[in-house]
């Protein structure tokens, strides 16, 4: 889907300032505890599925659309593992729009779809261990989330860094 239409008009008024965004990620988790990530169009790296949260949805409604619309899976959340936020979840984008992300973590598990890419924003889904997290390129956001202390599913300093 790339920019919401929200997002877009957002921007058209404040520039490339800093805009502080609440967001969702999604830790989907399979029988044996891998986790599903996708591998980001723009970049080529991985990270978990998510994005923001639109107007007048809920946390809880973004973090199934996301599912949906990145890997095609209808997920039932199981709980909200953090809230987290700060300057490592600061991003400047290509374009020179600055974000600060406030997401909102949710452990989920599948209940129907095959994970699949959608061909825009994700060009390939996969499951991980923990143990394989620690030698995938990862995104610095996802680093930063799945290495947060409140997280805590990547040691500090585990995963292999990519600088964009």
């Amino acid at each position: 889907m790339g920019i919401s239409l929200y997002i877009r008009r957002l921007r058209e008024r404040v520039g490339h300032d800093l805009v502080l965004l609440p967001s969702v990620a999604v830790l989907a988790r399979d029988e044996d505890g891998r986790l599903l990530l996708v591998r980001e169009a723009e970049t080529g790296l991985w990270q978990t599925i998510g994005g923001a949260v639109e107007p007048d949805e809920s946390p809880a409604q973004a973090a199934v659309r996301e599912a949906a619309e990145e890997a095609s899976v209808v997920v039932e959340l199981t709980g909200i593992r953090s809230v987290v936020g700060g300057p490592q979840f600061r991003m400047a984008y290509p374009n020179g729009d600055l974000v600060s992300y406030v997401p909102t973590i949710f452990d989920a598990r599948v209940i129907d779809g095959e994970p699949r890419p959608d061909g825009d924003e994700t060009i390939d889904v996969a499951w991980f261990t923990t143990d394989q997290l620690a030698d995938t390129a990862l995104s610095e956001f996802t680093i930063a989330l799945l290495g947060d202390p409140a997280v805590a599913i990547l040691g500090h300093g585990s995963a292999h860094r990519i600088e964009s």
